[in-house]
């Protein structure tokens, strides 16, 4: 069975996640915040919170960033559900805007046109995608976000690594917080870095930071300086000599939730983390071959060249009997997947009016897409079975 997706653990990675169950912390303990620290380093940000899975991630960013009932929030509808559904958490309405033909990235210009046919502050922010590891240009986003007093949340659960090229000439890292407020990684299985479960928000902003860690465990501080009720209170008794607070002593301030992350998890992640060039180059490679075999083939279409930056979680075409060639690779035990259903007709977000013909090309991608094996550990004959698959289909 060839899958779209794998996770590579090695013996490296079982003695690590060994190691931290013998220690003395399975949980709140120091590995998080090594792992926290060493992602940091990795992506090019000032701060990083490790959370139980890039939906937390999500909705902890949007609770981060104030989003409240009615709040409106431009995503695209070619990603998954979560990216969406956490403006809803928060009761915020969720508008989507189209794809660009090529990228499938959320498109500018689109996002551009709604701003300009909506009076000022109709919108709050912008959650852009770097769908299937394509970085999308923040600079560009971050100048017209600017324009219309906007927070940007990058959903960078696909592209860990990844880079998009500034007006200057250099190097942007996804996540690295020079452009997005908030930014947000995922650990599943079939990401770049696997633990599991688990999930990672990056910014640059100290006070989202600070609130991020609030939020994280319940919304209680352990922070002295930040206490409300008065040290008397905290000792129980009516005089306290002095502006100290006992050592057990903690204030709930905001409704947080329960998105902590393990330590084992995190060693598992300091592992992995260890290995991300490798899997980064070993995914460029195998999207290079595809390029290679499929480039100019008149009945595949889509992308065409290698892109500067990308991080190739996915490798995606569009054909014309995708349901067929589906169908044909699962008979040869290669288990394609489609990326994505449009969130916008998902029966739930159609309750809120959204329909058929309202982002044509969205639409029109998903009629052809279908996201072919990508991870390190495919081997050269198992890339030579699919696209030897793929191609017999396609030609016959």
């Amino acid at each position: 069975m060839i899958p779209y997706g794998k996770q590579n653990i090695t013996q490296a990675d079982i003695d690590a996640v060994v190691k931290a169950l013998q220690g003395d912390f399975l949980t709140q303990g120091p590995t998080i915040l090594a792992f926290e620290e060493a992602f940091s380093k990795y992506i090019g940000c000032n701060y990083s919170v490790a959370v139980a899975n890039g939906t937390a991630a999500l909705h902890l960013s949007i609770l981060a960033l104030d989003i409240k009932k009615g709040d409106k929030v431009i995503t695209t509808p070619i990603t998954f559900a979560a990216s969406a559904n956490c403006i809803r958490y928060c009761g915020g309405e969720v508008v989507f805007s189209d794809i660009d033909p090529t990228t499938y990235l959320l498109d500018i210009e689109k996002v551009k046109q709604l701003l300009e046919a909506s009076p000022e502050g109709t919108y709050k922010g912008i959650i852009p995608v770097d769908f299937a590891g394509h970085a999308v240009n923040l600079e560009a986003f971050r100048k017209l976000a600017n324009e219309y007093g906007l927070w940007i949340l990058e959903d960078s659960c696909h592209s860990p690594g990844g880079y998009f090229v500034d007006s200057n000439g250099e190097q942007q890292r996804c996540g690295n917080g020079h452009f997005a407020d908030l930014a947000i990684f995922s650990f599943h299985p079939v990401k770049h870095i696997a633990t599991g479960e688990g999930g990672m928000i990056t910014t640059n902003d100290e006070q989202l930071y600070i609130k991020l860690l609030e939020l994280r465990t319940h919304g209680i501080t352990r922070v002295s300086k930040k206490f409300i009720n008065t040290p008397s209170f905290a000792a129980g008794q009516e005089v306290v000599s002095g502006s100290d607070y006992p050592g057990w002593y903690m204030e709930m301030q905001h409704l947080g939730y329960n998105y902590r992350f393990t330590d084992f998890q995190a060693a598992l992640g300091i592992s992995q983390l260890s290995r991300a060039d490798f899997g980064l180059t070993e995914r460029r490679r195998i999207a290079q071959k595809y390029e290679d075999r499929f480039f100019q083939n008149p009945k595949i279409l889509g992308q065409s060249g290698i892109i500067q930056g990308h991080a190739y979680h996915l490798y995606i075409i569009e054909v014309a009997d995708r349901l067929g060639l589906y169908n044909y690779l699962r008979q040869h035990n290669i288990f394609a997947q489609i990326h994505y259903i449009p969130c916008h007709l998902m029966p739930y977000y159609k309750d809120f009016g959204w329909k058929e013909g309202d982002l044509p090309i969205a639409e029109n991608y998903y009629k052809h897409c279908i996201s072919l094996p990508m991870y390190p550990t495919l081997t050269d004959a198992e890339q030579d079975f699919v696209i030897e698959k793929v191609l017999s289909f396609i030609n016959k």
